[in-house]
């Protein structure tokens, strides 16, 4: 069984950036891809950026590209997103999911089977 715990979410103005991070335990960290998705108020989830189980491969929603930044520490057991140049329509509750099954990035939220509690990112205008 895998165990993914949230942090760093917030209540920020425009502009301002954020650091969310996702402690994993139960298993080997380092041999899947990870992923962060979000869902806002009223929407269904929405794929943010995914990397590879080694961290040099990576991929994000046109959204966000250019602004966040997904990481991985797997010393650690830690996933990271730093976002920047935040924007109210980020206002979100942002996910941290593990696959089982593939170590590239992916968009595809059914690639992963564990879920995170989530963290609300709140950005005012």
């Amino acid at each position: 069984q895998v165990q993914l715990v949230e942090s760093g979410g917030g209540l920020v103005q425009a502009g301002g950036s954020l650091r969310l991070s996702c402690l994993a335990s139960g298993r080997t960290f380092s041999s899947y891809a990870m992923g962060w998705f979000r869902r806002a108020p009223g929407k269904e989830r929405e794929f943010v950026a995914a990397i590879n189980w080694s961290g040099g491969s990576t991929d994000y929603a046109d959204s966000v590209k250019g602004r966040f930044t997904i990481s991985r520490d797997n010393a650690k057991n830690t996933l990271y997103l730093q976002m920047n140049s935040l924007k109210p329509e980020d206002t979100a509750v942002y996910y941290c999911a593990a696959s089982s099954t593939t170590m590239i990035p992916t968009r595809n939220r059914y690639e992963f089977p564990y879920w995170g509690q989530g963290t609300q990112v709140t950005v005012s205008s």
